[in-house]
């Protein structure tokens, strides 16, 4: 038997690109790692990719703390990197049960996520 929890988030592009404008490295380096600066900075329009990545580490936050989860941890904790599909991978810098997934889309002006936390007990 499995326990799932689900977590969603919608982002304003414009509140992150007003982040990225107003506190540039210090924002950055807070939330994104290094890998997924380098990869949002590779786009032509980078402001919707940080969106959609933070939008889906909000939604992982969300399914994570709904499932009872009670250790801290922060953005950087929780790393998006895509596969060589294209398709985004979870990668969490601390121990939690279960696996999971993320979808990721977005538009010119909103970015949207959905994560699902699966528990097998």
């Amino acid at each position: 038997m499995s326990e799932v929890f689900i977590g969603t988030d919608i982002v304003d592009v414009e509140r992150i690109k007003a982040s990225l404008d107003n506190y540039s490295a210090k924002f950055l380096n807070k939330v994104f790692s290094l890998e997924e600066q380098e990869y949002c900075n590779s786009k032509s329009n980078p402001g919707i990719h940080y969106s959609g990545r933070f939008a889906a580490k909000e939604a992982i936050i969300k399914a994570i703390k709904s499932s009872g989860f009670e250790q801290q941890f922060s953005f950087k904790n929780i790393k998006i990197i895509n596969h060589s599909d294209g398709s985004p991978n979870v990668k969490l810098d601390f121990k939690c049960k279960g696996d999971i997934k993320v979808s990721i889309s977005h538009t010119q002006t909103h970015a949207v996520a959905f994560a699902i936390l699966k528990i097998n007990s």
